[in-house]
């Protein structure tokens, strides 16, 4: 096993005789680059081709073990049609939402700053944010190979976005994941990686790869929320609220 999955596992036998296995963190660091490359690529029917997920490599390691009234004299992509009884409540809804819009919003900063690099857009409001210049990729990992991650909101964020994943890509559960609690759990990760988090002011100055690494995992939780939003809630995913 060590010499077949020793880049993906650490693998451990324990005296139960029970065999423990561990995701290494550059295979951790290789599945959330894959979240990243497909950023605000899905909606459009590409995530339907599940192996677009890092090239399926998921699945594998796991057989192997301020809500405003801005905008609302204008058209945009951003107006979100009103729930019916076939979509999720509001209550839930707006959070997610919320979320989302978060996100996108500090990815744009973080490119305005200079942390990141996005392809510029070709329209106006229509950021393609799965073209990330640079960094690419994202530096996940520390000098020694380790996550540059050092707090319990980023690994509890990190845990819903397996979580989350898991689901989307095993058909066998998929049919039973209640999505918009599934969604609100991701959202509320989300919210406390950003309130515990820092990613600019001293961090920004002296870590900047740190700061670099806490951009991509909103990035990758921008991705999971749009796609959860998009093609199973069937509502929008805005970029501003």
């Amino acid at each position: 096993l060590s010499a077949t999955c020793g880049d993906v596992f650490n693998i451990q036998i324990v005296p139960s005789g029970l065999i423990h296995f561990e995701l290494t963190d550059s295979a951790l660091g290789t599945w959330l680059q894959s979240l990243v490359g497909e950023m605000g690529r899905w909606g459009g029917g590409e995530m339907r081709e599940m192996g677009r997920w890092g090239g399926g490599e998921m699945r594998e390691m796991g057989r192997q073990g301020d809500k405003g009234t801005r905008g609302q004299g204008r058209r945009s992509h951003n107006q979100c049609p009103m729930p019916n009884a076939q979509r999720p409540m509001p209550n839930l809804l707006f959070p997610i939402q919320h979320a989302h819009a978060r996100c996108c919003s500090l990815v744009l900063l973080g490119h305005r700053e200079g942390l990141i690099q996005l392809r510029e857009p070709q329209a106006k409001d229509s950021y393609s944010f799965g073209n990330l210049i640079s960094p690419n990729p994202v530096p996940w990992l520390n000098g020694d190979g380790r996550l540059q991650f050092n707090q319990p909101d980023e690994y509890r964020l990190i845990g819903e976005l397996v979580g989350v994943v898991d689901n989307i890509e095993c058909p066998d559960i998929g049919g039973s994941v209640k999505w918009e609690k599934a969604a609100f759990n991701l959202s509320q990760a989300f919210e406390d990686f950003w309130r515990n988090c820092r990613i600019w002011g001293e961090v920004k100055i002296m870590s900047p790869e740190l700061a670099q690494a806490r951009l991509g995992l909103l990035m990758a939780t921008q991705s999971v929320l749009k796609f959860i939003l998009e093609e199973k809630l069937k509502t929008c995913a805005p970029l501003d609220l």
